[in-house]
Formats: structure tokens, sequence, C-alpha cells
């Protein structure tokens, strides 16, 4: 499938339609959607009443976003008025929302044209897409392997070209991970840089929603559509969104150089040597483009990890607690008295990662053990959010690996929870410091499988992440290689 440019052009000059646009991704994820799983529910008539109100617009003479007519896939952890919302879970399996989540009400107000919500891990807790309790997304590359997660159906709709773009939410890593398993862009933005007005919450410190892409000029142009000040969000910043495509260019030869970080703690121990060496190549290709390679460390940066799984859960646990038969979602039928429904609606309705990260909250937050985990988690926090700061006094971006290994067998890592854990070892610090960083290709192993980059940056220095990313991208030709899909 063609670009947000391309595709933008081709309606402006009546080229194709919106519909005939919208139909060809459609009849694309009807083929590919026995294989992938990367849908969990497909907005087929919604879809094209929504191209067909673009095309009217066109017919009419009237101006058009970038994104009006524009394929997009939306992770289902938020909220869609009429439209099943089920975070992967059972527990609620039903509910469908009688309102919009801020980002989808804006793609809405573009034109864009939804196609349908993505399959996560249950709740946005995974590295897999394996915890969903209705499928298991595959890799479009290896569909034996994972495509990542928790956002790996928006990732694998992506590589799959089921769709142009599409939106997933990142706690400790859940768009650049998979982003990187799959071969395709994928950016969590700052803190508080997009509404999560509507974003099912998971650990409401740490979430932030983001764009996945097949380039990084799509991608920046859906950060600029779903950025920006909302009034129903407590967290949400009020700053001026800058058109972030319009500033992007092939080289970093600009008036003063990009000085670029490399973060030794990310290199060594538990790093695949085939990323290593990959990552290590983008890099001297970034210093040929013209950037300064400077060599940094962030001395806490491997403490993210046991920080992030102390501080998430607890927050899980809080957030989640609302689940309980109640008021909405899955209510057990076999209930003789309040607690006995309480007790079995969660047992029944919560998957087995969502009862363990509740449970590991559940104890980080009681008496006794709060000031010897969460608030000594917390200080840790701080320490690596200090890391970056005195980081950021040297250099412009930092990189780093995004994942230490590429995808991995489905099935591999169940059994294992810490192991599965390992595979955000180098996005969780991010997001503690609140920070935004973006996936871009950068090569791939002998099996044929993605390596991914993650380009770090400041706080809301979007602009410089993306200018880096796309520089990179565009001196390369990995991002133009798709997965070879038979249907």
């Amino acid at each position: 499938m063609a670009s947000i440019r391309e595709l933008h052009e081709q309606l402006i000059k009546k080229e194709r339609s919106a519909v005939e646009i919208t139909q060809e991704a459609l009849d694309k994820i009807q083929a590919l959607e026995p294989k992938l799983h990367s849908f969990l529910h497909i907005t087929a008539q919604q879809a094209l009443d929504q191209a067909r109100a673009v095309d009217a617009k066109i017919a009419a003479g009237e101006a058009i976003s970038p994104l009006a007519g524009i394929p997009i896939g939306i992770k289902d952890n938020m909220c869609t008025k009429g439209i099943p919302t089920t975070c992967a879970s059972r527990i609620l399996e039903n509910f469908v929302p009688p309102y919009e989540s801020t980002v989808t009400q804006k793609l809405l107000d573009a034109g864009a044209v939804m196609v349908g919500k993505t399959n996560l891990d249950e709740f946005a807790m995974g590295s897999s897409t394996e915890n969903s309790a209705y499928q298991v997304t595959a890799n479009p590359w290896d569909l034996t392997r994972v495509p990542g997660g928790s956002s790996g159906g928006s990732a694998a709709a992506v590589a799959g070209g089921e769709c142009v773009v599409s939106l997933g939410s990142d706690t400790g890593g859940s768009i650049r991970q998979p982003a990187s398993f799959c071969g395709v862009v994928g950016m969590k933005p700052t803190y508080g840089l997009v509404s999560r007005y509507g974003l099912v919450a998971y650990a409401s410190s740490l979430d932030q929603i983001g764009p996945f892409g097949r380039s990084v000029e799509d991608t920046a142009i859906l950060l600029r559509a779903i950025a920006g000040y909302d009034a129903k969000d407590s967290t949400s910043l009020k700053v001026e969104i800058p058109d972030y495509a319009a500033t992007l260019k092939p080289d970093l030869k600009a008036r003063r150089k990009v000085r670029i970080g490399v973060i030794t703690e990310t290199f060594g121990e538990g790093l695949d040597s085939v990323v290593e060496a990959a990552v290590t190549k983008a890099i001297d290709q970034l210093q040929m483009l013209g950037a300064e390679i400077h060599i940094i460390s962030c001395p806490r940066f491997r403490y993210g990890l046991p920080s992030y799984y102390i501080i998430a859960p607890s927050e899980a646990s809080a957030n989640l607690a609302r689940y309980d038969g109640v008021k909405y979602g899955l209510r057990t039928p076999d209930a003789d008295n309040l607690l006995s429904m309480y007790t079995r609606t969660r047992a029944s309705g919560f998957g087995t990662e969502v009862k363990r990260r509740i449970m590991i909250g559940t104890y980080a937050l009681s008496a006794g053990y709060y000031d010897a985990y969460y608030l000594k988690a917390q200080k840790v926090r701080t320490l690596i959010k200090q890391d970056f700061e005195n980081a950021f006094k040297k250099v412009d971006v930092l990189v780093t690996p995004t994942a230490p290994t590429t995808a991995f067998k489905a099935g591999e890592k169940t059994t294992d929870p810490l192991s599965m854990y390992l595979n955000d070892l180098m996005t969780i610090p991010v997001n503690l410091a609140g920070l935004p960083g973006i996936n871009v290709p950068c090569g791939f192993d002998d099996n044929g499988l993605p390596i991914g980059l993650q380009v770090i940056g400041n706080v809301l220095r979007e602009d410089q992440i993306l200018q880096v990313a796309y520089a990179y991208e565009q001196s390369t030709t990995w991002h133009l290689r798709q997965p070879e899909l038979s249907y």
C-alpha cells in the first residue's frame, strides 16, 4: 500500500477514490486475517461510510486533511463509540463504549478511515501479543514468530499492509518493541503530548498513545494529527504542535552538528550479537550523515526493568479494581453474594498475566511493603530521569538497540515470565522518564527478521528524533523491504 502522501495526492487528483482505497485495505484484511490475526474487530461498513464522506467532500471541492480517506487500525484499548472495546480481555468481552476517545475523535474529524480494532496483550500487559484472550497475532515476516507486544496487532497490521498506519499504546515499550519485531516505524511521544482520555488505563503515569507507520514521514503525519492539549486529560500538556513532517530532511548537516549519544549500558550482556552488529553499523551510518557521536553512560539504565515491574503493576492493581462485575463488563451469574460475585467475576474474567501483575502490585502497595518496594522504585525512577537529564546536557538525542533480540517463536517464553520481561529492557527507562522514543528498522538477521534502532529524545523534542530517524531511513533501504505474504 502507498504512503499517506502518495494516497493524498491520488485522492485530490481524483485518480482514486477513498472507497477504492478502503476496499483494497478491507480485501487485504479478509485475505490475510486467517494467517495474521491482527484484528479483533473489523469495521467494514463504518469504514466504507467514512470513505464515502471523504469522496463527497472531494466532489464538492472541499479541502481534505492529509489523513482523509487513509485506512487506519486502532489498538483495542482505545474507546470507540458504538464499537466494542475489549482490551483483549474476557472481562470486557461485550463492552461497547458510549463515548469516543480523544485520539479517535481527532482521527474521525480528520477524515481518517478506521478499518478495525487491533489485537493486543490483555490490558496491554505483555511483550508478545500471546496474552490476548481471543487470538495470537503472528509476525508477518515469519508466521511462527510473535509480532511483539503489547501493540502487536497494530504493528503486524501495518507490516502486513492491512492498513497504512495504526495507533498503539506504550507503557514500557509496547509500541517500539513490536515495531522492531515487525520492521516498521513506531513512536512513543513525550508523556502528556497525546491525550489519554478514552485510553483504558494500565499504568497511568507511564501509558502513552503513539503512531505506527511504514515510514518516518507517515508516523510524523499521524503524530501531528493526534497530539495536542485536551482539557479532559489532567496530564495533557499545553504546547504548540509543529508540523513534524514538514521539517524532515534527508541528512543531518545543519548549521550545528547533531550530537548523538550511544548509551554504553545498552550493549554487552543480554544483547544478541547480530542485533549489536546491525545497531553499531547504523550508528556508523549516522556519523557518515553528519552526526557527532558521543559515548554516554546512564548508570541506572538497567535498573529501569525492576523499577518498572513494581511501579506498573502497582498502578495496574488500582486501575483494574474497577472491573468487579457491578457497573459494566463481565458478571459471573452463579454467585450467591456480593463478595462471591467479585471474586468469581475477576477470576474468570482476567487472564494469567493480568492476575500475576495485579498480585505483584497489590503486594507492593500493601502495608509494610510500600516503603520497601513501591517507594524505593519511585526513587530509582527519579535517578533514571536524572541520568537522562545529565546525558542531554552533552547530546541532542540518544540511540540504543530497541530490543535485545529479534522476534522469538510463539510459545517460546510463555512459561518463563522473567525471560519475557527482559524484552523491554531497552525501552522501559524512556517511559519512566516520560521521554519520546522511536524505532526505525536498521537491518535483518540471518532468518530474515527485522532489527530496530531506538532513537530517544529530550522532553518534547519529537522533532529531533524524527529528523534523525528520517535521515537514517532515507540513507538505507531497510524500510523498503516488505514481508512476502501469500494469499
